[in-house]
């Protein structure tokens, strides 16, 4: 899995001491970045050029996130299709899984607003960190 360090901001931080839960999704965007780097090397998100849009997001709180620890953001893929792939991801501090989440990602033609076939050379980039997700 590809692996990214955060530290909690204070402004990250709920009135209970918490890492806030609107602030998992950005961290998980975060640790995301490497992916888009796969499909979009130099991330000019040009929509002639950059293919992938989201399909689906959610996120499983397992235990509490605090402001003086750091966090590591971990990802992989934990389904590939022909046109669409699936990442898994993990928030882990103090060596507990605090948080999980999936993201469904589709390769997409913006200009023809389609979806379609995720080339095999991308294909064989995704599957260096396929992950097998235990439930």
């Amino acid at each position: 899995m590809l692996s990214m360090k955060i530290h909690p901001r204070f402004g990250d931080i709920d009135g209970l001491g918490h890492v806030n839960n609107t602030v998992l999704p950005i961290w998980f965007e975060m640790g995301r970045t490497d992916i888009l780097r796969l499909f979009d090397p130099e991330l000019t998100l040009d929509k002639k050029v950059f293919p992938l849009i989201m399909a689906h997001i959610d996120l499983d709180f397992l235990s509490q996130l605090y402001f003086k620890y750091e966090v590591t953001i971990k990802t992989g893929y934990s389904r590939i299709g022909n046109k669409s792939f699936t990442v898994y991801q993990e928030a882990w501090q103090e060596d507990r899984l605090c948080a999980k989440g999936n993201a469904v990602i589709v390769y997409y033609d913006f200009m023809s607003q389609k979806t379609i076939p995720i080339p095999e050379d991308k294909r064989k980039l995704l599957e260096e960190h396929l992950v097998e997700v235990k439930s």
